[in-house]
């Protein structure tokens, strides 16, 4: 009788058998073959217990650094429930730089009206403080506060425009009105009856900063002006929410450029977002009412997905699609800035995600799938 092959052996230490095996085991596992192993430092830019898999956020923080098609991610901040859960940067980027915000400085320029309204020094529902406007007979003079900070005050402010210099922004802040942004944006005539149309705009925010700045500083010199707004927003905004790094641009006239010039760390613009989530500091300072942030956290009646000076997860009702509100909460919003800068939070999960980095438009959509999907790690409530 032959002798027979013990069956363990039939396969022994053969690479073809190896193979065999593992091909036939791939086939009869359900769904999709396991992840490969997590490469131990992309898990320590996530804390122990970051309230989720902690495999799965450090691989969705991952994602946003190494897939290829969402442009350059140079740093990450997550905070849940008040503490930062993950954190990672890219080469040549540490915690200690400053990264601008571009229009995420609009959001800033909103918190600050909110300390002049509630300082008794600005009205909501009253005509602009813009002398130019208060003429006899000119229209803009129907421009109130609020129309300014939901972005519907009716002014010719085409931010987007092809060629590109011809858009608003950067006429005023690279061409003709680079010296005194403000008087630009004030100067333009009405597109559309005030109140009645959204038209999302940086000179708009600047025209902010401005009226701002001149309650701060009246009849002050450019350098005057500059200084007094730097030293109140560290007073009443950096210093109470710890964020020192918090730091503004100004133009030749002493304007802050609060549509776009604020810059900050990524954990201090974190910071910014967790004071946007709980109405107060990490500290527990209330620098402006609860009331006021409820207020820019509203939609705008002329566009449900923008409230004051700031954009939140809702249906455009447009093609116009800027966070991920198919997905929601529609209690999320952001601050939303040139070349993809985010700080993105929901109230609801008490989540703040911070994306700051390099991003073509053609890249923008892509970038916010891999964001929402952190998002959705998260339980609701």
């Amino acid at each position: 009788m032959p002798r027979r092959t013990p069956p363990s052996r039939l396969f022994a230490f053969t690479p073809i058998a190896s193979a065999l095996v593992l091909a036939i085991s791939a086939c009869s596992q359900d769904g999709p073959p396991p992840e490969p192993p997590i490469d131990p430092e992309v898990l320590e830019t996530v804390v122990v217990e970051p309230g989720i898999s902690r495999e799965a956020l450090a691989r969705a923080v991952d994602d946003l650094f190494v897939l290829p098609g969402l442009g350059e991610t140079r740093a990450v901040v997550i905070m849940h429930k008040g503490e930062i859960v993950a954190e990672r940067y890219a080469d040549g980027y540490d915690p200690d730089m400053r990264h601008v915000g571009w229009s995420m400085a609009k959001t800033v320029t909103g918190v600050i009206i909110g300390m002049m309204v509630a300082d008794g020094r600005l009205r909501l529902n009253d005509p602009a403080p813009v002398p130019i406007w208060q003429r006899s007979g000119d229209p803009r003079g129907e421009i109130t506060l609020r129309h300014l900070l939901q972005m519907r005050s009716g002014l010719q402010h085409d931010e987007m425009s092809e060629p590109v210099y011809n858009s608003a922004a950067v006429r005023m802040m690279y061409m003709d009105g680079r010296d005194d942004m403000a008087a630009w944006a004030q100067a333009q005539p009405l597109a559309h009856e005030p109140g009645s149309t959204f038209n999302y705009s940086t000179p708009t925010s600047v025209i902010l900063a401005d009226i701002a700045t001149d309650l701060i500083a009246p009849e002050g010199t450019a350098t005057q002006r500059q200084e007094a707004m730097s030293e109140f927003i560290d007073a009443r905004l950096a210093v109470p929410l710890d964020m020192p790094s918090l730091v503004g641009e100004f133009d030749a006239s002493g304007t802050l450029q609060g549509g776009s010039s604020v810059w900050a760390t990524a954990r201090d613009w974190a910071r910014f977002g967790e004071f946007m989530r709980d109405g107060r500091s990490a500290l527990g300072t209330q620098i402006v009412p609860r009331g006021w942030i409820d207020l820019m956290r509203t939609p705008s009646p002329a566009a449900p997905d923008y409230g004051a000076q700031l954009w939140l997860n809702r249906d455009s009702e447009t093609r116009r699609d800027h966070l991920f509100a198919e997905q929601g909460p529609d209690t999320a919003f952001a601050l939303v800035g040139h070349q993809g800068q985010y700080v993105i939070v929901s109230p609801q999960q008490r989540l703040t995600v911070v994306r700051l980095g390099k991003t073509d438009d053609s890249q923008r959509a892509a970038l916010m799938d891999e964001l929402a999907q952190i998002f959705a790690l998260y339980p609701s409530g």
